[in-house]
């Protein structure tokens, strides 16, 4: 009995030791161009900062009252031109190898969108109605 426990707690030990090294080891590739990317961690990579970025511009757009179009287009520009910066800039990927620019630029795009817009919605109509 007791040996399964130590087995047990030992194998917990080892995934808990294995899940610190690889959140550690992910962590520090966000930033560094010569880390190697596949197709898919990348690709989440710039989903979740879109979302991130969806949520930020909702909310201060809501909260600072701004109506109109014209900010639906600055939200679109500035997070594609921080993703592409990101991409292009800091971690000095070629974009070919993950499908072009078309590709990378439509990650999480319309998600990020659709959180932009209810974020943006909600916040606007609680603080000024």
């Amino acid at each position: 009995m007791k040996e399964a426990k130590s087995a047990k707690s030992s194998k917990q030990s080892k995934e808990q030791t294995q899940d610190d090294h690889v959140s550690h080891l992910r962590s520090s590739k966000f930033f560094d161009p010569d880390a190697s990317w596949d197709k898919d961690e990348l690709g989440d990579v710039l989903h979740w900062i879109r979302q991130i970025m969806g949520i930020i511009f909702g909310v201060l757009w809501g909260a600072i009252p701004v109506v109109g179009g014209l900010w639906i287009l600055m939200f679109l520009a500035i997070t594609s031109g921080i993703i592409y910066y990101y991409y292009a800039m800091i971690l000095k990927i070629d974009e070919e190898d993950f499908g072009g620019h078309k590709a990378l630029l439509g990650e999480g795009l319309f998600t990020s969108f659709t959180l932009f817009l209810l974020s943006w919605i909600l916040v606007y109509s609680l603080a000024h109605f």
